[in-house]
């Protein structure tokens, strides 16, 4: 059996994390919008904190990924209708 043939190694970009607050409307709330957010981009989600109730959807996510995937991922469900707000950390919740 032939040996693999070595493939150039692909660039890779440094992973980065964030925290967002997304706010769903109506209209979205039984849409999976996390699982598809995950499977559209390079991202793995992390839901932080979540309030979900037949009129509204309120959740912190936690996203990592390449950068411009996160970029991405976020114009994405801003586009949806989803707002997107960053978390804003103190020194203590780090």
């Amino acid at each position: 059996m032939p040996a693999k043939k070595a493939t150039p190694a692909a660039k890779k970009v440094p992973p980065a994390s964030t925290r967002v607050w997304l706010t769903y409307p109506t209209k979205l709330i039984k849409r999976a919008v996390i699982w598809e957010l995950g499977h559209k981009f390079d991202l793995v989600t992390n839901v932080r904190q979540a309030s979900v109730s037949d009129e509204v959807g309120i959740l912190c996510l936690e996203l990592e990924g390449p950068g411009p995937e996160i970029e991405a991922g976020l114009k994405w469900l801003k586009k949806l209708g989803v707002s997107v707000e960053p978390v804003e950390m103190n020194a203590i919740a780090g």
